[in-house]
């Protein structure tokens, strides 16, 4: 008896056939099918930044990346709330929900990095020589030593 593999199959096949993550796609896409539906109705300024986050029992909630933007918003809600009833995937709607979330951004690791001049080191380097602590005459040397050089 030999083995016979199964033919292969796309990744996107497979995971659209696993039952747990088909909930989760048909979601997604019911997801992304609103937001066009709320950026139709949305300013071009506005688009960018809201986004629906859930829909259920007649509200609509709204993620917004700044208060800026949320206030906004609240500005138009009436407006929006009767533009998106006419809808027919909104036509339960009651009310609109904002959240402000600001985006999330990779953070750089590294901390603020200032530049001193040669002058000001000059400068510090000269304070240090007239102090009589050592452990702040250190530290003086230490910032000064971070000058450019000349």
């Amino acid at each position: 008896m030999t083995f016979r593999p199964l033919p292969a199959r796309s990744p996107a096949a497979l995971l659209r056939e696993a039952k747990p993550l088909q909930g989760l796609i048909d979601q997604a896409e019911r997801l992304a099918h609103l937001q066009n539906l709320l950026h139709s109705q949305l300013q071009p300024a506005a688009r960018e930044h809201c986004h629906v986050a859930a829909w259920r029992d007649g509200s609509l909630l709204l993620v917004v990346t700044d208060g800026h933007w949320a206030t906004r918003l609240r500005y138009q809600q009436r407006r929006l709330l009767r533009q998106l009833q006419g809808f027919d995937e909104f036509a339960g709607l009651t009310r609109l929900l904002f959240k402000v979330q600001p985006p999330q951004t990779q953070s750089q690791g590294r901390g603020r990095c200032a530049s001193l001049s040669a002058n000001a080191a000059d400068s510090i380097r000269a304070t240090a020589e007239h102090i009589g602590d050592p452990r702040l005459r250190a530290a003086l040397e230490r910032l000064a030593s971070h000058g450019d050089k000349p």
